[in-house]
């Protein structure tokens, strides 16, 4: 019989770094995916803040509680990162194997990003989440105060970083030439 192994999305990619930029990759116990049922928000809210230490976030934010963090993905959808939950009255789905996520982190990451992702990156602030594209892939960004987390259907995961390396070391072979 076959004995499996598992792999992270990005495993034997990461890290890389190039210039004064790193791309790592970021794992998590458990992603969940949280879907509160019409005219439950606040309920689910309430029982999130009371398991994780946070309610459910502003559209386009991210909250950090005792046990996790949460996160807005779209209309009436949020991540909860490593965090146990209670019975909610929310459709919740594990998501923890379905997504790549890394960490783009440095000097230069929002150069790294502006040629990948039509997203103006000096209006964004901490904690501020987008999804929007990176390349051709759909993705979730989650601004950081050392950089980026970027999370992409696993899939896309060699892709992702091919895409993000070669910006990378452009930006770096123009920093050496420039100096």
């Amino acid at each position: 019989m076959a004995k499996l192994v598992a792999k992270s999305p990005c495993a034997g990619l990461l890290p890389v770094t190039h210039g004064r930029v790193t791309l790592r990759e970021l794992t998590f116990d458990r992603i969940t995916s949280v879907a509160p049922f019409k005219g439950k928000e606040k309920v689910v809210s309430s029982a999130l803040e009371k398991a994780v230490g946070a309610g459910l976030p502003d559209i386009g934010r991210l909250v950090t509680g005792r046990e996790g963090q949460i996160c807005w993905t779209q209309q009436e959808q949020y991540f909860v990162f490593d965090a146990e939950l209670p019975r909610l009255n929310a459709a919740v789905t594990d998501q923890s194997d379905a997504w790549a996520c890394v960490a783009l982190e440095g000097d230069g990451t929002r150069d790294v990003l502006a040629r990948l992702c039509p997203l103006n990156f000096c209006a964004m602030t901490e904690g501020d989440v987008a999804r929007s594209l990176i390349g051709h892939m759909s993705a979730i960004i989650i601004w950081r105060s050392d950089g980026y987390d970027l999370m992409v259907f696993r899939a896309f995961a060699p892709t992702l970083v091919h895409e993000l390396e070669t910006i990378m070391r452009s930006i770096a072979a123009q920093a050496q030439i420039a100096s």
